[in-house]
């Protein structure tokens, strides 16, 4: 399985571009099988971004739990339902197999068929004097299961019920016992005997079978090619030849069409749920309706984990679904250092409070000597110029003010010309429903018992902001009834401006000590506040500290 690089949910242009950035890294140095990955599209913004340095955005993967599909089967060995048992006994031989899967003429999956099942179909009749002579087949399928050939053919292809019947006593005795069953479905089965073979000729059986390896007479076979009758020739002994054509017997009545299958993309967690209540043996995996697996319970007991690099964020609530069930090998990140997050074995954990993470992946590169292609140079500086507001925002240090001209060596493009067409397109307010606007960048937090997200949007200027007021307290207040937050907040953050309005779904208890003008109700005005993780977070976490926990 390959190493994945995840930013957060929601993800901004620094977690996106961070990502890819940091996979490319790893791919040049110690993990050839990092990809780029994330939990939800790319922003009109990113996509800017990307479309700019030649970048494809990451792989999109909602849920980094283990699926059926990484633990089947894909080398699938199959039966058709126009087999017999020999073939389909053959084959799961081959393969060590306890059952196998059935396709029609079309390779659409009608069914299973278990060990059990075949016993049955060979063993069937019992010791009945009459069903256990009776073979559901055709002549062709006989024939190749002896290993033999037709001296003459009549309608070898034909599905029908065959009696077998062994010329093995006296002459006499097999004519009186042929007059016991219907002449056009009697199979006769006789060495070299010229008083067995010319009365079943002359009463029209359906088909002789000359075992030991000899031929009918030309006299006989003149009289079966008038008489309509199939000549078979094997080249095995009668008690073997008639054991072979029992198993030349069709599987059609043994097939298990009532059978269980499992989506391709299903978590391991539902797949146990669904496949320990019930029989069946193996299970074929679907992806659309097609067959791409086989599936069998020993397979659900030790999955492998996915391995997961998170970047941007070290936070459970902020991760891509199923995290906590995957081995996370490293953690690179500029926020605070949050909860929740456990791992079963030493990690790499790299923190460090610069403006942005592509600021972090800059400096690996920079210090293992690596130049990073102009896309990936672009990438890293557009996910810097977007944290920091282009190196004017409060989070900004030395260091991405140091690493930001260096990126700009390898960029084929004017920075100070791209950071202004790069602000100017993805307003998401021009272009989002109210919805999408407060999920775009959305982090989840967990403080003192309390459960809160804080969603950014950067503008140039408040108009479409006032202009959709309303329907955006509309939205706030569904994201945190949808989500059970105790409340949510919205930070509008002026680019040009450098300041924010604030939006709360609700004003949380101790929230009366902000030291902020309130415009309107649960509407603020922040001055020179435009990080949420430095300036607006700090601040709720003060507030809450002074507030009852909410049941």
């Amino acid at each position: 399985m390959s190493l994945f690089v995840f930013g957060h949910r929601n993800p901004d242009t620094d977690a996106i571009c961070s990502a890819i950035a940091y996979a490319d890294f790893l791919r040049r140095t110690t993990r050839p099988d990092a990809v780029a990955a994330c939990c939800g599209p790319p922003n009109e913004r990113t996509e800017f971004a990307l479309h700019t340095a030649g970048i494809l955005p990451p792989r999109i993967i909602m849920d980094v739990r283990p699926a059926v599909e990484d633990v089947c089967n894909h080398e699938i060995s199959l039966a058709h339902e126009s087999d017999c048992f020999y073939e389909v006994y053959e084959q799961m031989n081959l393969h060590k197999l306890r059952a196998i899967p059935i396709v029609n003429d079309a390779e659409k999956l009608v069914g299973i068929v278990t060990l059990l099942d075949l016993l049955e179909l060979v063993l069937q009749g019992g010791v009945d004097p009459i069903q256990s002579r009776q073979v559901h087949g055709n002549l062709k399928k006989i024939v190749s299961v002896l290993g033999g050939t037709f001296q003459h053919k009549v309608d070898i292809e034909r599905d029908e019920q065959l009696i077998v019947s062994v010329g093995a006593m006296s002459a006499g005795g097999f004519v009186d016992h042929m007059q016991a069953f219907p002449a056009e479905k009697l199979l006769v089965v006789s060495g070299d005997r010229p008083t067995i073979q010319l009365p079943a000729i002359e009463r029209g059986v359906r088909a002789l079978v000359v075992t030991g390896g000899f031929q009918l007479s030309n006299g006989l076979m003149q009289l079966a090619e008038a008489r309509g009758v199939a000549v078979i020739n094997s080249p095995y002994d009668t008690a073997t030849t008639t054991m072979r054509i029992k198993a030349a017997r069709l599987i059609q009545s043994v097939i298990d069409t009532d059978f269980v299958t499992l989506p391709a993309k299903l978590a391991i967690e539902d797949a146990r749920q669904q496949v320990v209540r019930t029989d069946q043996v193996v299970f074929p995996v679907l992806d659309d309706g097609r067959l791409v697996g086989v599936l069998s319970k020993s397979d659900l007991v030790n999955p492998p984990q996915t391995q997961v690099v998170l970047v941007d964020h070290n936070e459970i609530s902020q991760a891509v679904r199923g995290v906590e069930d995957s081995n996370i090998v490293e953690v690179l990140d500029h926020h605070r250092l949050g909860g929740s997050l456990k791992s079963t074995q030493p990690i790499r954990f790299f923190m460090d409070p610069v403006g942005s993470t592509c600021t972090l992946v800059a400096r690996m590169f920079r210090q293992a000597g690596i130049d990073p292609t102009p896309g990936i140079a672009l990438c890293m500086a557009s996910g810097m110029i977007s944290d920091t507001l282009n190196l004017r925002s409060p989070t900004t240090t030395d260091v991405d003010r140091n690493l930001l001209p260096w990126l700009n060596e390898f960029c084929k493009v004017d920075l100070e010309e791209y950071t202004s067409e790069f602000f100017a397109v993805g307003s998401a307010l021009r272009s989002c429903s109210p919805e999408q606007v407060v999920r775009e960048d959305c982090k989840e937090f967990e403080e003192h018992g309390r459960r809160f997200s804080i969603s950014q949007i950067e503008e140039i200027g408040f108009d479409l902001f006032w202009e959709r007021k309303d329907e955006l307290f509309q939205a706030l207040e569904g994201l945190a009834n949808q989500n059970r937050l105790e409340f949510s907040a919205l930070l509008v953050t002026d680019i040009a401006s450098t300041g924010s309005v604030l939006m709360m779904s609700s004003e949380p208890a101790g929230w009366e000590d902000i030291n902020y003008p309130e415009l309107e109700d649960r509407l603020y005005k922040l001055e020179e506040v435009v990080s949420r993780k430095k300036q607006l977070l700090p601040l709720i976490i003060s507030l809450l500290e002074t507030g009852p926990v909410v049941a």
